[in-house]
């Protein structure tokens, strides 16, 4: 698969970014953050889904294949893996519930409904794992203990994600003839309380991820998510550099840049995106393909000094997304959502 992002990536350019990714992957298909890194679910899967768009598609199999290997009897993994040995044996439930949108990805990119069969399984016990965070309100716990239990505490950029992961779980399950009615309740009432209730969630509206992932995820749609996005424009965008990572330093990240340059593409706004995804390009390295993870502006110093897979997946996916080379294009665009950002469907379950 080639494809190019006139103006600002050349077709060579996101085949060498693709390259990058699967250099990094180990023998038992693990993706680290880096060479010698942990591996984290949500991490590995974004960069499964960099390799998938990128063509890479045998080493993306691997990739989730090491996912059904690894995956604990309850449905989760651990929140972080190093060469097999596990450094945090917790479970984020965003990073578990991940897995539904790495395999809608890899279908709407290749069309084979084998590959949703495949690892339906997996999905089907990591997603049930998730649901059984949800708390009395809608949101989700955000994590679970070693011990099994699920923490106080809910995230709005990890329940976002989640609701995401949700309903590709219901599409995945509609492809291949069987209905998870639980699921689409479970993503009913957490789209309330991502739109309505933003006293559900711990306070982290410092990272600007919590801006914008209710409409990257299309939990989040129509004049309300625009006017999300224009309200605090100011506050996490800096003018001809990329977004800040939090909202009190002058640090510009790639991966929080091109994913709101995905989301601003799946509402419509386009120009802004493409400026955005242009502005970006300057945290590319052209010697590795990849990108560095962000750069304080005012020192003009990169930090940190490694090169994630996860960064330069993002940067594909973004590339992908503006120019529709690829079905997965329209992962963000059309998951579907009723008024109010809510599924049409509210049928209740005993």
């Amino acid at each position: 698969m080639t494809f190019a992002v006139p103006g600002a990536l050349s077709a060579e350019q996101i085949c060498r970014s693709g390259e990058f990714i699967a250099s990094l992957q180990t023998a038992d298909g693990a993706i680290p953050w880096f060479d010698g890194g942990h591996v984290d679910p949500w991490d590995h899967v974004e960069a499964a889904m960099g390799l998938t768009v990128t063509g890479h598609l045998a080493e993306a199999a691997a990739a989730y294949q090491w996912l059904i290997d690894t995956q604990r009897p309850d449905g989760s993994w651990p929140m972080s893996v190093r060469d097999g040995v596990v450094l945090d044996a917790a479970a984020d439930t965003n990073q578990c519930a991940y897995i539904a949108v790495g395999a809608w990805h890899f279908y709407l990119v290749t069309g084979r409904i084998d590959a949703l069969t495949w690892i339906w399984p997996t999905v089907e016990k990591a997603l049930n794992f998730v649901v059984r965070a949800q708390r009395p309100h809608g949101e989700l716990s955000w994590a679970a203990g070693e011990d099994g239990a699920f923490v106080e505490g809910a995230l709005l950029t990890g329940c976002s994600s989640a609701w995401q992961a949700l309903r590709c779980g219901e599409l995945i399950a509609h492809a291949i003839g069987v209905d998870r009615p639980r699921w689409r309740w479970s993503a009913n009432v957490l789209a309330e309380a991502i739109c309505d209730r933003p006293a559900a969630f711990l306070d982290r509206s410092r990272f600007s991820m919590d801006w914008y992932y209710p409409v990257l995820t299309g939990a989040l749609r129509g004049p309300a998510a625009a006017a999300r996005v224009r309200d605090a424009w100011s506050r996490y965008v800096m003018p001809g550099e990329g977004v800040r990572c939090v909202d009190d330093e002058p640090w510009v990240t790639a991966a929080e840049t091109v994913e709101l340059v995905v989301a601003l593409e799946a509402i419509g706004e386009t120009d802004s995106a493409q400026q955005l995804f242009g502005h970006i390009q300057s945290l590319r390295d052209e010697q590795t393909g990849g990108y560095w993870t962000g750069r304080n502006v005012v020192n003009d110093q990169v930090w940190p000094v490694e090169q994630t897979s996860w960064t330069a997946a993002a940067m594909v996916l973004a590339a992908d997304a503006l120019v529709g080379a690829t079905g997965g294009a329209t992962l963000w665009r059309d998951l579907g959502v009723g008024p109010g950002g809510v599924m049409q469907d509210r049928e209740a379950v005993s």
